[in-house]
């Protein structure tokens, strides 16, 4: 089943957004991308490198509602939902300005997805599109089978990203609260932290429940909030 077919991309976030993506320790990687976003020509694809937990997903989207504000027609997905249609799902992708693709790890030593990949580089790049996509690792460390897409993805530009530190983790939490029209004072923040999980994706997922938790039941944040919130 061919792109053209299939209901793609996935629903971009209004919080993925370059302006707030917020952390100290992957700013200048944001800013390069934001940069490229604004001046694309001469780049045949865009390689952003880095753990689970950096917010590759996160500037993927950012790249395509950056592309959208411009007038450009933007796809954004990851490969966990074209794997149920098979590689030809990659198929006609090309017709966007900007196709962001999301995991590309889960198909290194897939001949047949490798193919696609490498096939929809060369059509992205004969239409004079921008493909951008995320890896863990960079391309030549990926485990990769075929040489011909890992000697596509190496002469891109490859942007790495690195290890949220806690003072990052802080200043996300309570951006993200304040986006949301939540107060949290130093003490509660302080709290939640202790108390969290490291991934920046599982504090996230606290902010949301003590955010759905706060409205329902009318209530500022507190220690004793959230502890009875989330059973601390």
């Amino acid at each position: 089943m061919k792109a053209s077919q299939l209901p793609l991309g996935i629903k971009l976030r209004d919080d993925a957004r370059f302006d707030n993506f917020h952390g100290d320790r992957n700013a200048s990687a944001a800013s390069r991308l934001k940069a490229i976003c604004e001046q694309p020509e001469g780049i045949p694809v865009v390689v952003i490198c880095g753990d689970s937990d950096t917010g590759k997903s996160h500037l993927l989207q950012a790249i395509c509602h950056d592309a959208e504000s411009r007038s450009r027609a933007a796809v954004c997905i990851s490969i966990a939902e074209l794997e149920p249609f098979g590689p030809e799902a990659l198929t006609g992708l090309e017709g966007a300005d900007v196709i962001c693709l999301d995991d590309v790890d889960r198909i290194t030593g897939q001949g047949a997805w490798e193919e696609a990949v490498f096939h929809l580089y060369n059509r992205v790049q004969d239409r004079g599109g921008l493909l951008v996509v995320s890896l863990s690792e960079v391309p030549s460390a990926a485990s990769f089978t075929l040489p011909d897409l890992v000697s596509r993805l190496t002469h891109g530009l490859t942007v790495q990203l690195g290890i949220y530190r806690d003072d990052d983790r802080l200043r996300i939490l309570m951006a993200r609260a304040e986006q949301r029209g939540l107060v949290i004072g130093d003490d509660v923040a302080g709290f939640i932290m202790r108390r969290a999980p490291r991934r920046l994706g599982d504090l996230l997922a606290i902010l949301d429940t003590l955010d759905e938790n706060s409205l329902q039941a009318q209530r500022r944040l507190t220690i004793p909030f959230v502890k009875t919130v989330m059973g601390w």
